[in-house]
């Protein structure tokens, strides 16, 4: 799939917006999981309840299951980087820092994804505009977590630190998915990631923590089928239905759309409120996002040129 951008029509934009809820609404699910359910198992159930429904899509679809164990080696890595490492830092960092605020941390994936794969893929060189944008979005970062956290420890600054670890690690899931599963269908990659992180995470749920409790409230239940039907399945069908019709460069644009979701969740059920730093942090973000784009900075300068 090439990664050069295509026409951003009104059904892809629509469908970009339903993806960003689904996300968004990850965060909100995870918080609302966590008040009887630990981050890692919270994670076990987010990816071992997709399985069977990822299975069924792919069967039905006719795409064909791989066999070579090379293929599920990756598959286990995939899951790794871009399930068991990312969610499990997002969500104990959720035990210390709003849903809201860890979702504008998040949006950093595109920029750092960048600079990742400027460094280790020979097909993406790594520009100034992604060293600048990766710079800028640093500078957010700092707004969003002040001063203090260079002077004194805070719990809330080290859960701040582990998002920013969960998008280090979905940087590179993108550099090790293109490397190693680029040949494979991307329905199949989602279900293989899946299994391979649940394969990962059972043996080490037991061992730390015991065979999960089944006695949850209605509402536990409620958010952790959420996470893994909306916010993994459903997401993934909309992702790469996005990823067709638009190309991998607009799809980007959901980093930014997520927040304002989890943000509005949190205010609405859980009321969390989001201070000006906050929100300052997010406005440098998203101007490095546009940084490391560039397609924004293109157009008006093609305008500019275009004036008579």
């Amino acid at each position: 799939m090439s990664d050069h951008p295509t026409s951003m029509d009104l059904t892809s934009f629509a469908l970009l917006i339903l993806l960003a809820a689904v996300w968004g609404g990850s965060f909100f699910f995870a918080e609302v999981a966590l008040l009887e359910v630990s981050p890692l198992t919270i994670v076990l159930h987010r990816v071992l309840w997709s399985v069977p429904v990822l299975i069924l899509i792919v069967r039905l679809k006719g795409i064909a299951i791989p066999h070579r164990p090379g293929i599920w080696g990756a598959y286990l890595g995939m899951g790794l980087l871009n399930n068991a490492i990312p969610f499990s830092l997002i969500f104990w960092g959720q035990t210390q820092i709003e849903s809201g605020l860890a979702s504008i941390l998040n949006a950093t994936t595109a920029m750092f994804a960048a600079v990742v794969a400027g460094l280790l893929l020979k097909d993406e060189p790594l520009t100034r505009n992604k060293l600048l944008g990766a710079g800028i979005g640093l500078v957010g970062v700092a707004l969003i977590m002040g001063i203090d956290a260079i002077t004194r420890f805070d719990p809330s600054n080290l859960a701040q630190l582990a998002v920013l670890g969960a998008t280090l690690s979905y940087a590179f899931a993108g550099v090790w998915g293109k490397t190693m599963l680029s040949g494979q269908p991307p329905l199949m990659n989602a279900c293989g990631m899946v299994i391979g992180s649940s394969v990962l995470l059972l043996p080490l749920v037991l061992l730390t923590e015991g065979v999960p409790s089944f006695a949850l409230s209605a509402t536990t239940w409620g958010a952790l089928l959420g996470l893994a039907l909306l916010s993994t399945v459903f997401a993934y069908a909309l992702y790469f239905a996005i990823l067709k019709r638009a190309g991998a460069a607009n799809l980007l644009l959901v980093t930014l759309l997520i927040p304002p979701f989890a943000i509005a969740l949190g205010a609405l059920f859980l009321g969390e409120t989001i201070g000006r730093e906050a929100w300052g942090g997010f406005a440098v973000i998203a101007f490095g996002f546009a940084v490391t784009d560039g397609r924004l900075f293109q157009k008006a300068r093609g305008r500019i040129r275009a004036k008579p």
